[in-house]
Parts: C-alpha cells; structure tokens; sequence
C-alpha cells in the first residue's frame, strides 16, 4: 500500500541555476522524502551533446550540490539528478561525479551511489535500424545507415526502470545520465507503489520547480506531495503561490498535444485532469492517467560534427539600406560565392526583421528603423569560416546599394575585433524512437562507494 503523502523537494528547474538558501531549508524542515533535481535540457541546442561539455557553470553547480548533498545523507533520503552535465552523455556525467566526489571529501560524508549510463553505441542503433525497430519522430526525416555512422555520440531517454533498480540495490544518490525529465521524481514514489498517473503529471511540473508558480522562477524551491489519486504543489518561498492557471499552463509547456505527453513505455492523458486552487497559494491535481504503450521506446538524440562557425555582430539603421536589405543580402551572397566557390556556408541573421520566426514571422508589414545584422559563416575548418565571414563583412561594409549616398561604412560593427571564432559545429542528427525489449537494458548501472 502506497504511503500518504510522498513529498518531493524540487530545488531548481536545472541543477547550476541556483535557488534561495531559506527556500531550501524550509522545504528540508517539511521532511521530504526525496530531493530531485533536472540538470539538462536540449534546448541549448547541439553543441553540448557533440562536444561534451557542459551548458551550466561548474560553480554554480558544486554550489547548489553541497547543499543538496549534504541535506539529503543527513536526512537518509535519496537525492537522484536527471541528465547529469546537461546533455547526460558520459563526458558530462563524469564531469558531474568529479563535483559530488570532490564535495563528498570536502565535506567528510559517505554514501552509496549509482550512476546510470544512457549512452547507445552506433553499432545498436544500427541494428535496430535494421529489424525495423527504429522510427523518426517529427520533424527528423527516416534515417540512413551512414547517417548513423556519422553520429558523434548518441544518447537515450531512460525511463524510471533503472532508476527503480538502482533504489533496489541500496543507493541514496543516483547520477543519471539522459533521462526522461520526470523520471529523477516520479521513480521513488513509483517503486512505492503510487499510480504512475499522478506522479508522472507531478514530475513533470517539478522538474521546472517554480516556474509553474507566480512569480515564475528557475531558481527556486518547490515541493510536490504525492497522493493515492493526485499531487498537490506548494512554493516554499513566501512570495511566490501556485495557481489553477499557472499550472494548468505549465502543464502546456513543452507539448505538441495539449491532452497527451509521450514518454519511455506510455503517454501520459491529461484530457481528464482537474486544477483546484488550496488555500495558501497550493493547487491539487487529479485525473491525469498513465497509459502503457504496446511496445516500449526510447528516445534517441544523436549529433553530428558539420564545420567550425565564425560570426560577426553589426548594426544597421540607413533606412535606405533597410529597405531593400533582403536584395543587398542576396546579391552579397552571390559574390561570396563567387570569391570561395561555395565552400562553407554563409547565414545572415537579421534581428528587428524576421530573426527569430523567419518565413514564420506574422507581422510581414513592420518598417523597423534599424536591424540587427549576424553575419555566420560555417566553413570545414576555423580559417575558411574565418576568411568567409571576414569577406561577408567586407564586402558589405562598402556596398553601392541603390540611392546610397554616403560613401563610409554601411555597417556599424559591435565589437573590435570585428569577427568571433567559435569553434566546432554541430547538429541534431538522430532524433528517433528506439523499441527495446527491456527497459533497463540499455542503461548499465555503476555502483560507487564514495567517501569510504
């Protein structure tokens, strides 16, 4: 029989984002049950998975880790991190371990860890492309066996089975490499026995912590407690409360289908699920339900290395220039082409029109008085894309646009030196779903005595 209430301690929506040290503390003196944290995200885009490092600042991450740490082998609880490193391959687990190790030592305290891999070697994805185990989710087009062999490194999803195993075998602190975002506050409570309803819906709103509330937040502690049937939120800061709106809201985040969250082994179905304001700025959940899928999948995300990328930041505000920006640009691109004979790749970025929403963009009638120019330059090594983008500029710096009059500069350059290196590029590759027969099979677990 599942236990009343289970309470979650939601520090941070990602570990290194920092939280207030009297929130922390308040929800310590509630008693939690576990403390679980997020520490990854794709959203920072390809980079982090394909070289290795992390999005989040190591200071910043040892700083939120000593007081969790500490916090959660006083109290015996588990402390358990979702996508260590902020991409979860093995780089940045490891990098992870070498911060816990180090405070474990700083600090004087022990404890047993598991650390959960979610790294997918080529050759098993390639094998799962061939039995037909392998479909792309959109937008990722089917995939190629030589696409596959062009991945630098691939990662999965894991769900709460590993995570479930690596509870059995005793552990209190468990660093997980990719993994499904609720998962790191959903798994405790579910080899407890509590429906996986409910507590899936929960950690899906933890894992942000309290950017559900109002005043939303990153940095900031929230606790979930869970129940037979629903969860329940409250802020642990006094300046922030939870809402039917704010949380209904947040329940969107993140979601094609507003009804449906897919996930490792189901979906979640939201279509029954009720929002119900609690007196003190909480709100209570129920109705959403877990419904296991046929056959289970997990997710893929693969990068690959495409050049190095070089950049230069101006601005533009002749009226005349940006009236006829879109032409100028074209007709820049022509003649680079013609000077390198299209080796790289050149991307103008204008900010004030389009950057963000490109062909997208709703409001096509907007005359801004002045643009924001990116000039990007994407080249096999770092000297080509140096030597495209410095051509780029110069040769729109003193371009003759019609009904130019001036005959200085077009561009007014942000920075001196004008262009930016910023090394190696890379992109998603593999975004697919991977059937497996055994849930726990591709993320091998290592037990760590630390501080022993």
């Amino acid at each position: 029989m599942a236990r009343h209430p289970y309470q979650v301690l939601s520090p941070t929506a990602i570990l290194g984002y920092g939280f207030p040290e009297d929130s922390f503390r308040n929800g310590m003196d509630k008693k939690p049950d576990l403390i679980a944290v997020d520490a990854g995200s794709t959203d920072p885009g390809p980079y982090y998975l394909g070289s290795g490092k992390s999005f989040t600042n190591r200071l910043a991450v040892k700083r939120d880790l000593s007081f969790m740490l500490r916090a959660a082998v006083e109290a015996s609880i588990p402390l358990i991190i979702g996508t260590a490193g902020g991409s979860g391959a093995r780089p940045h687990v490891e990098w992870t371990l070498e911060i816990i190790e180090e405070l474990a030592r700083e600090n004087g305290i022990s404890f047993r860890m598991a650390v959960i891999h979610a790294d997918i070697p080529q050759a098993d994805v390639l094998d799962a492309l061939a039995r037909g185990r392998l479909r792309p989710l959109p937008p990722a087009p089917q995939i190629t066996p030589g696409e596959i062999r062009s991945s630098t490194r691939i990662v999965a999803q894991m769900g709460a089975e590993p995570v479930i195993r690596a509870l059995s075998l005793g552990c209190r602190i468990i660093v997980c490499g990719r993994c499904y975002d609720p998962v790191p506050f959903a798994a405790p409570p579910l080899l407890e026995g509590f429906d996986p309803g409910p507590a899936y819906h929960m950690g899906k709103i933890l894992e942000c912590a309290a950017i559900a509330a109002t005043p939303g937040s990153g940095r900031d502690c929230v606790m979930g407690l869970l129940y037979e049937d629903c969860f329940e939120l409250e802020s642990l800061n006094a300046q922030r409360r939870f809402t039917r709106i704010s949380t209904a809201a947040h329940t969107l985040y993140e979601k094609s289908d507003p009804y449906s969250l897919p996930g490792p082994g189901g979906m979640l179905d939201l279509r029954n699920t009720r929002f119900v304001a609690l007196e003190n700025g909480r709100v209570r959940v129920s109705g959403s339900r877990f419904i296991p899928a046929p056959t289970y999948s997990v997710k893929l995300e693969g990068v690959k290395p495409v050049g190095f990328r070089t950049i230069s930041i101006a601005g533009i505000r002749d009226p005349v220039l940006i009236g006829q920006i879109e032409p100028v640009l074209d007709s820049i691109c022509t003649e680079v082409e013609q000077g390198f004979g299209g080796a790289g790749r050149l991307l103008f970025h204008r900010y004030g029109q389009n950057a963000v929403m490109g062909a997208l963009e709703p409001e096509k009638n907007v005359k801004p008085h002045e643009v924001g120019l990116v000039i990007e330059a994407v080249a096999p090594d770092q000297e080509q894309a140096n030597a495209l983008c410095a051509y780029a500029r110069s040769t729109l710096l003193h371009y003759g646009y019609p009904d130019r009059i001036s005959t200085a500069g077009n561009l007014a350059l942000l920075y001196s030196p004008s262009d930016i290196s910023c090394g190696e590029v890379f992109e998603f590759n593999i975004y697919h779903l991977m059937e497996t027969d055994d849930p726990s099979a591709p993320f091998p677990i290592e037990v760590r005595e630390v501080g022993r």
